[in-house]
């Protein structure tokens, strides 16, 4: 069951849901926006050959940061990370991330799988976005890129995303080895 924008409300009225800055303008009926952060990652295709994750072998990439005010041309075809300015994250309640039709309709898709946010995950959502157009589409800060919506559990996970999720202290740091086991102590 998703949360409407009335339990959103109360949800993070009540601290089961962190969502720094919140306003209400961005609230959805069943969702809410979020806006593209200052930060990308860009692949450097002149130094990088060829990427082989099974041995671990990733392209160099440079980040970036765009101001306010300013903009970031995303060209054909091409992929780069980006970040949101919202803070956000729940013990309660898991969350996914979707596009917004609006920018879908003009080639931009925002996440190509990471979809979905963990209970116990709190972040700076990294968005993964591709111009699947013909054209170069135009990402500028504070821009409304995404949608986050919220789900009931059935009951609270064993083990929450703190203790053993991958990208748990650094969400930015998208080559963190994976946890033994999948599985750490949940002992700090």
């Amino acid at each position: 069951m998703f949360l409407s924008d009335a339990d959103i409300k109360k949800a993070v009225q009540k601290g089961e849901i962190t969502l720094e800055p919140f306003s209400e303008a961005q609230l959805q009926p069943v969702s809410y926006d979020i806006k593209l952060g200052n930060k990308f990652i860009t692949n450097d295709e002149s130094s990088t050959h060829f990427v082989d994750p099974s041995r671990k072998i990733y392209a160099k990439t440079r980040e970036m940061e765009v101001r306010d005010g300013e903009e970031f041309v995303l060209h054909p075809g091409i992929s780069v990370l980006g970040t949101s300015k919202e803070y956000f994250g729940s013990d309660v309640y898991l969350i996914q991330i979707g596009g917004k039709s609006s920018l879908a309709r003009v080639g931009l898709m925002v996440h190509n799988t990471a979809g979905i946010i963990n209970p116990g995950h709190f972040l700076h959502v990294t968005f993964e976005m591709t111009n699947q157009s013909n054209v170069p589409i135009i990402l500028r800060p504070s821009m409304e890129i995404a949608q986050i919506t919220f789900s009931m559990i059935s009951s609270p996970p064993e083990r929450n995303y703190r203790a053993v999720g991958r990208f748990a202290k650094d969400n930015w740091n998208h080559f963190t080895p994976a946890k033994k086991n999948g599985r750490r102590s949940l002992k700090k």
